[in-house]
């Protein structure tokens, strides 16, 4: 029933998209500190916290009373497939649940109230909104999205035309890796297999000469710094999108050895595999106030994070290549 009223919640937040957008927004710096652009500002109110990137708030002054679904910016939370108010019946992706339930406590210790941000209004993720969140505790606003990253709850996801909050939540990401914060720690979902293993990944972000035509160019390379060889039949590897590419059966790293993920598209080897994408997946990292950057993500078949790479590295980063 819960999962109807989502779908039906859903369909009826796409259609007020614009309606949810007042003209007359007021405006604030998008972050604390100087030198911060200016975003435009609203209010609402929480009625529902769908997964952990994705409320539905009614937005206050909209016009309307029905709930509409924000999309959070510069946060990926890993999915969830079943929606339900009873924690116990949520279903997802390991991780999923745990982001949700982190997303509920922020706003249950902000009464619920919200404040988001953008630098554009119009700036949409299929159809819902892009907004930063915050939620006022003890007198202070507090942005859910770098608290869901900076503790490990969830990916960062820059977003290239809202890219406030890129240079804090790259950081933040990179500091929770470091210290090896719930998705960071490697057996979070429980013993996976060949635990012990020791798993490196490199991701070739920048191809050589155009990366729209050299799409190859741009690679993951997941390296088994073990003595014995890996089996990664169901592992899969992902950009901070919903992107992701699932080793298939007989897939072996060789010991002190590695397998390649190229992005485009070729005939499979046994060291070499093939995304199938057209286009280039990897954003290639900016040094200025944008803050562009991106990661490569390894699973293994029960949804622990085993390696990534972050990048550019604006922090200690460890990617686990002796190979």
């Amino acid at each position: 029933m819960f999962r109807r009223f989502i779908a039906v919640l859903s369909a009826v937040a796409v259609l007020i998209t614009v309606a949810a957008v007042p003209v007359s927004a007021a405006t604030t710096p998008c972050r604390p500190g100087a030198g911060s652009p200016s975003c435009l500002v609203w209010t609402g109110r929480v009625t529902v916290v769908a997964d952990g990137d994705t409320p539905f708030v009614d937005v206050y002054g909209d016009g309307t009373s029905t709930p509409t679904r924000i999309r959070l910016i510069g946060v990926q939370a890993m999915e969830q497939t079943v929606y339900h108010p009873d924690p116990k019946k949520r279903r997802g992706e390991c991780h999923a649940l745990a982001a949700t339930a982190r997303l509920e406590q922020l706003v249950k210790a902000g009464g619920g109230v919200v404040r988001m941000t953008a630098q554009h209004a119009a700036s949409t993720s299929r159809g819902r909104p892009l907004r930063s969140i915050a939620v006022r505790i003890n007198g202070r606003w507090h942005d859910v999205g770098l608290d869901l990253i900076r503790n490990g709850y969830a990916l960062w996801l820059p977003i290239p035309d809202e890219w406030a909050w890129n240079p804090a939540y790259r950081l933040a990401a990179q500091q929770a890796a470091r210290a090896g914060k719930r998705m960071y720690d490697t057996d979070t979902c429980g013993a996976g297999p060949n635990q012990s293993a020791r798993v490196g990944l490199q991701v070739n972000y920048d191809a050589e000469g155009d990366d729209s035509v050299n799409v190859n160019g741009e690679w993951m390379r997941v390296v088994n710094n073990s003595s014995v060889s890996l089996p990664l039949a169901g592992w899969w590897v992902r950009d901070s999108g919903l992107r992701r590419y699932t080793f298939p059966a007989g897939t072996v790293a060789p010991a002190r050895g590695s397998i390649y993920v190229h992005v485009g598209k070729g005939r499979a080897t046994a060291t070499d595999k093939y995304w199938g994408q057209s286009a280039p997946l990897f954003a290639n990292p900016t040094f200025d106030e944008r803050a562009i950057g991106d990661g490569g993500y390894l699973f293994d078949p029960r949804g622990d994070l085993r390696a990534w790479m972050l990048y550019p590295c604006v922090t200690t980063c460890a990617i686990g290549l002796t190979v």
